[in-house]
């Protein structure tokens, strides 16, 4: 193993992750709504600044990242085969591709030549994709691959009679890798070099250098920007592996108020790397700065302390208990809004009047719809529909 954690389960992290996806359905359906405040929309590309919104996406890299020495020691300990390990991460990576992928494509809005409609399509997809990454509950193992070869059959068919584009023609593409594939390469690249440092705080912080720099070289050369995009990902979900190594590796052998402070210490030297490569690249969550991620990783260091603190060293943590279905089926919690989205535009119905599309009513909508979402997803996870993501 690379880190000595406990094997229970966090309750603060299932708490942050849960939150943060209630939050991003939130903030995904009220990017709809007009006449809001500033803060709580994204803030314009190039304005040098970050708006609530900003934050969140790189929260859920944040967390995403805390639960990754968990997630590789407990499957050295239950099997120490280290390329059936990486077998398991190259498979997760894959579903998260695959599901930016298809949506970037479904997400159109052009003329599609198809045999049926897009949002037909796209509800395809779904199922085919939730029949290969489902998390099977029977037994027999021919079963399970049949299913699954089932669903790379079904994929594979939609992506060949996909047609789109402006004029209707175009053959699937990837466009760029959607939110979900953005996460997919944060995700593979952090464990890879979490193995590679084998869990040592100090070559970690070496590989977020190595993640700053290629951002500032691809600027200077102006090469293509999605390999710095990336990086300033992979950064932000390193950030949240350093934060459970320095709270939950009983190596450290500190107590619990050194390793706080030690995390708020992260969290300072994260906001003066961000404070000092501000003037040179600026912040902005839509190009991806070193200066945005570093930023939000900082924050999200001391909200998770709050957590940390409220929850598992106060002991208050009954009211997490409303998002733990989010906690534990987090990828198809956040595909329930596109997915309701989707059987709205196929028979042509609205959930929520176009006129109340603004303001208060619009934002009180906005928070209805995210609760509503939760209960699905609640209903979901006692159905055992549960990606293996």
């Amino acid at each position: 193993m690379y880190n000595k954690l406990s094997p229970k389960r966090i309750t603060s992290i299932d708490a942050f992750r849960g939150i943060t996806i209630l939050v991003m359905v939130f903030v995904n359906e009220l990017a709809g709504i007009r006449d809001i405040p500033a803060w709580m929309k994204h803030m314009p590309a190039k304005a040098d600044a970050m708006s609530f919104v900003d934050v969140v996406f790189p929260a859920f890299l944040f967390i995403a990242g805390m639960s990754i020495p968990f997630a590789l020691n407990k499957r050295l300990k239950n099997n120490p085969d280290r390329m059936k390990m990486r077998e398991h991460i190259l498979w997760r990576v894959a579903g998260l591709l695959c599901f930016g992928f298809f949506m970037v494509n479904g997400e159109g809005s052009g003329p599609h030549n198809m045999p049926f409609s897009i949002y037909l399509w796209s509800l395809l997809f779904y199922f085919f994709a939730i029949m290969v990454w489902q998390v099977y509950r029977v037994k027999s193992k021919k079963g399970v691959l049949l299913m699954r070869a089932a669903g790379l059959a079904g994929l594979l068919v939609l992506a060949l009679i996909f047609r789109g584009g402006a004029d209707g023609d175009h053959f699937i593409t990837p466009k760029w890798w959607g939110i979900l594939g953005l996460i997919g390469w944060a995700y593979l690249f952090s464990c890879l070099f979490y193995q590679l440092s084998s869990g040592r705080i100090v070559y970690m912080i070496f590989f977020m250098i190595i993640c700053t720099l290629l951002f500032a070289l691809t600027r200077y050369y102006n090469w293509n920007d999605f390999p710095a995009k990336n990086a300033t990902h992979i950064s932000v979900m390193m950030s949240g592996i350093i934060v459970s190594i320095l709270l939950f590796d009983e190596k450290q052998g500190q107590a619990v108020r050194q390793r706080i402070f030690q995390v708020l210490g992260f969290a300072a030297i994260l906001f003066i790397a961000g404070y000092f490569l501000r003037p040179a690249y600026a912040i902005s969550k839509i190009y991806a700065t070193p200066a945005w991620g570093f930023y939000s990783a900082a924050i999200c260091c001391v909200l998770y302390l709050i957590f940390y603190w409220v929850i598992d060293l106060k002991g208050m943590a009954r009211w997490t208990n409303f998002f733990r279905p989010a906690a534990e089926n987090p990828l198809l919690t956040y595909l329930i809004p596109d997915i309701i989205f989707m059987l709205t535009m196929l028979f042509h119905f609205r959930l929520f009047p176009v006129k109340w599309a603004f303001g208060l009513p619009g934002m009180l909508w906005s928070a209805a719809f995210a609760i509503i979402v939760m209960f699905i997803a609640k209903g979901l996870n006692k159905l055992h529909v549960r990606l293996q993501l």
